[in-house]
């Protein structure tokens, strides 16, 4: 029952057009300190979404604030009806633990808001309260700490006990902007029944169609794949940006990458690799030659091993037994495999 009234709650909260407004503001206001700091590109921005992390930075550091506060309520528990000597040693851990949550909320809450401000519509709003609660909720611990820190421990307890059902409340939206609008997912095309999609080489475009330094878009077979040609190579990297979906084939190329014209996600041309936040996770990878003057191109396997008997790792060498290599017109070397 618990359940449906939150999903109820969540969806309300999602039609609220009233949030759109102060959700722009803060997004442009954000935006402007990022700019005025220097950090609106390059290293700074990457660390902060997770891009050398290989996975979102912010539901990582999410775990520290719950855990240290939930870790403080069950010292305070511990606590009550131990002797005064014992009682203290409770209350400075509690304190501690309360302050180190604090740290680590700061933390979530810068990852989170640069995350935050590529999402749109639904998902902008959800987050925008998801945001707002967690600042009420890292104000009544905060509190929580300036009490302990005064000796008023009563006080410092009420804060923490006020202040964990936001925090509760909030990661639960948290979780619809995961679970629910992929915030944070690899939004490539990466079903299971297209993980080695194509296994063969399969043709796709004629290679005098493809114009050196622009991007252009193919299909093998239901996979859509952007085609680079760049110094005289050839280069094959899903269409669809894992980050939220945005066409790459419309995107400009920069020292090696590839760009999203959505919102700047930068990609390996060699191996599909995320050079550039948000996006955090790489662009599906493939091989490519040229045979018979058409570009074939072939899905590079994401994982090198695997268990006995695996049906992936089979049916790619099966693959490449059925492959002929003698008499093409050209070759580029294999692209180095990626780590997903």
């Amino acid at each position: 029952m618990a359940q449906h009234a939150l999903e109820r709650l969540m969806r309300k909260i999602e039609g609220q057009e009233w949030l759109d407004r102060p959700g722009h503001t803060l997004e442009h206001g954000y935006a402007l300190v990022q700019n005025v700091l220097g950090i609106s590109q390059g290293p700074v921005r990457g660390f902060l979404h997770g891009v050398w992390f290989g996975h979102p930075l912010h539901p990582a550091l999410t775990d520290v604030p719950i855990g240290s506060w939930t870790t403080a309520l069950v010292l305070d528990v511990m606590g009550t009806g131990k002797s005064r000597r014992e009682r203290a040693g409770y209350q400075r851990a509690a304190r501690r633990a309360v302050g180190l949550g604090i740290v680590g909320a700061v933390g979530a809450a810068v990852t989170g808001l640069t995350d935050w401000q590529y999402t749109h519509d639904y998902a902008r709003r959800l987050g925008l309260v998801h945001g707002a609660l967690n600042a009420v909720a890292l104000g009544m611990f905060g509190w929580s700490w300036w009490e302990r820190g005064r000796g008023r421990h009563g006080r410092g307890r009420l804060a923490a006990q006020l202040g964990y059902p936001v925090m509760a409340l909030s990661a639960y939206f948290g979780g619809g902007l995961t679970f629910r609008h992929r915030i944070g997912a690899d939004q490539s095309e990466q079903e299971a029944d297209r993980l080695l999609q194509p296994r063969d080489f399969t043709p796709v475009l004629d290679v005098d169609e493809l114009r050196e330094g622009t991007p252009r878009r193919v299909r093998a077979g239901d996979v859509g794949i952007v085609l680079v040609r760049s110094n005289g190579r050839i280069h094959a990297l899903g269409d669809t940006c894992p980050h939220l979906g945005g066409p790459l084939s419309q995107g400009w190329l920069r020292d090696g990458t590839i760009v999203c014209p959505w919102h700047g996600s930068a990609f390996d041309l060699e191996t599909g690799d995320s050079r550039n936040g948000p996006a955090v996770a790489s662009a599906p990878c493939f091989q490519t030659r040229v045979r018979d003057g058409r570009i074939e191109v072939r899905r590079v396997p994401p994982v090198t091993t695997a268990p006995p008997g695996s049906a992936v790792v089979r049916r790619w060498e099966t693959a490449e037994q059925r492959e002929v290599s003698p008499d093409h017109e050209e070759r580029v070397p294999r692209q180095r495999e990626m780590q997903r």
